[in-house]
């Protein structure tokens, strides 16, 4: 019911206050035109905030398709109160940074040579042509300041019925940049999962050509795959199942997605989670997807200390019973809960029940306050330096080890003993 309501809302609102009315891109197409006759287009926007309105999905990127240059942009903005921000000037794009918003602004462009992954453009004023050289027929359509549409590609229908159809023949498209096969992948999964046979063969005839594309634009396109609030149900289509597994040939474990969605709201899971329960096995699995994309070193030591401590959950079990306070101590709470999350969907011997009060364990505990501190040492007669550092790491040692309690008389027998 709530979720009815949620929704029902949302479309309201977005009937009645749909984006575009908002003052700053009102503005920023006001000085677009200027110069230029009403009935002469100079600018739409494009791409997924146009189709995420029209689907009433959040909007979190704002892209407008303009006839004028870079130069041009430049200029007319050149003696305002809006930024204009050199983010693409070779591939025809800046941004505009207003106080609520940042816009892509690219000259309409046609494809003039493609190797699969770079294009050479040529900057164009025709409309039919920039929407031909685009990927999906739903990424084409174009929505003016006033809400009124063109769709040169038809991509409306196609929107309705959740239907991701590559512009023209799908083979000619994949070639152009394989890149799409992957970004395929992503629409699949957020509007039908179902895979066209003929458009399922093209994508499998070209899968070697993603070898051209760099491992930095492959791993942002499969982070925002795996980002998805519904990423659960690429198990559900054995097809599309199959080619993210040929592109993406380390995630050996998908199947433990089954046992992460009894515990968890997709919705929730966090990307770390969710990397850890499908990558990490006993054969440095995740090492190798992390040097093969040479991923960050945020998700490297994430992925570092659940692997470090799943090792240590197989071997000690103790670990989520009689040391678990002290665990969390050392961890955090945060890391424990998705340390539990992650054994119970990796290791099918984890019963429910055992989850749950894990769970319910970690959440209720008080974290520990370690007592002693530099300037305590220093009132005790310690000089500031390396040792002082070295005697709170031994304090620290003693007092875990010790159920969180340690003596006055025992941190002057550590100071004495560690004293130059």
């Amino acid at each position: 019911m709530f979720n009815l309501s949620f929704n029902f809302l949302k479309n309201i609102k977005n009937f009645i206050f749909p984006f575009y009315r908002n003052k700053d891109l009102k503005l920023i197409f006001k000085i677009l035109q200027e110069g230029y006759p009403k009935d002469k287009i100079v600018a739409r926007f494009v791409g997924g905030c146009v189709r995420k309105y029209l689907s009433n999905e959040k909007i979190d990127d704002i892209d407008i398709a303009t006839i004028l240059t870079t130069d041009q942009i430049k200029e007319k903005f050149k003696d305002t109160n809006l930024r204009v921000i050199d983010t693409g000037v070779k591939h025809g794009t800046v941004t505009i940074v207003s106080e609520n918003h940042k816009v892509e602004l690219t000259t309409l462009r046609k494809d003039i040579q493609t190797d699969g992954r770079h294009a050479e453009v040529e900057y164009t004023d025709d409309w039919q042509q920039d929407s031909e050289r685009r990927d999906f027929t739903i990424n084409a359509i174009y929505m003016d300041i006033n809400g009124k549409i063109f769709d040169p590609q038809l991509g409306l229908v196609d929107l309705k019925n959740k239907n991701i159809k590559f512009i023209g023949d799908p083979q000619k498209r994949i070639e152009e940049d394989y890149l799409r096969i992957i970004r395929f992948i992503r629409f699949k999964i957020i509007y039908d999962i179902a895979v066209e046979p003929t458009t399922g063969d093209a994508i499998k005839q070209n899968l070697d050509g993603i070898k051209k594309i760099s491992k930095e634009r492959i791993l942002i396109e499969l982070l925002k795959i795996l980002s998805l609030k519904n990423f659960f149900i690429i198990n559900q289509s054995s097809n599309l199942r199959e080619i993210f597994s040929m592109i993406f040939p380390e995630f050996l474990y998908l199947n433990r997605l089954e046992r992460l969605k009894k515990v968890y709201q997709y919705s929730e899971v966090s990307l770390d989670i969710l990397l850890a329960v499908t990558l990490i096995d006993e054969k440095d699995n995740h090492e190798y997807f992390i040097h093969k994309y040479n991923a960050s070193n945020k998700i490297k030591e994430k992925l570092g200390k659940f692997n470090k401590n799943l090792i240590r959950l197989k071997n000690d079990k103790e670990f989520f019973e009689r040391d678990l306070i002290k665990n969390v101590y050392l961890y955090g709470k945060n890391h424990l809960v998705k340390l539990n999350l992650i054994y119970f969907s990796i290791n099918p011997k984890v019963k429910f029940n055992d989850f749950s009060k894990t769970f319910k364990n970690i959440l209720k505990i008080k974290v520990p306050i370690f007592p002693i501190d530099g300037d305590s040492l220093k009132q005790k007669g310690m000089q500031e330096g390396q040792s002082l550092g070295h005697v709170l790491k031994i304090l620290e040692e003693e007092w875990l080890n010790n159920n969180f309690k340690i003596s006055n008389k025992r941190v002057d027998e550590i100071i004495k003993a560690n004293s130059n």
